[in-house]
């Protein structure tokens, strides 16, 4: 029985994930995935890389993930989960790149510039 454990990253968030063999259970950080991540969009992505491989059910997944959104939380375990999947079956790569599984989303947000109201946006100008 072989255990992998690999990191995924998105925007501000950090998943690490322990992928075995079992029956398709995932824990994120101690509670149920449908618990932690209650809409079915964000139940969506975090198994779409199971879905993808054509894997769903073969693996127990146990999640540690910090810092971020639930939405950017949800991307870093789709990521972590495909990386962990390849390093198990290098086979089920090309399917899970097609659909832009294995690339880390690397848009992060714009820092606030001194002058300005935020990134980019300026002070209502007034003329007089």
């Amino acid at each position: 029985m072989s255990v992998t454990n690999t990191s995924g990253r998105r925007k501000t968030a950090v998943a690490r994930i322990y992928l075995k063999e079992g029956n398709g259970t995932i824990i994120v950080n101690g509670k149920d995935y449908k618990e932690y991540f209650p809409t079915l969009p964000l139940q969506y992505i975090v198994n779409q890389a199971f879905i993808v491989a054509e894997v769903t059910g073969q693996f127990d997944v146990t999640v540690n993930v910090a810092g971020g959104g639930v939405k950017g939380q949800a991307g870093a375990v789709r990521l972590a989960i495909a990386k962990a999947i390849v390093e198990l079956d290098a086979l089920r790569k090309p399917a899970l790149r097609a659909k832009g599984l294995m690339t880390r989303d690397n848009r992060m947000v714009e820092r606030k510039k001194p002058g300005r109201a935020k990134a980019r946006k300026k002070f209502q100008f007034s003329k007089r």
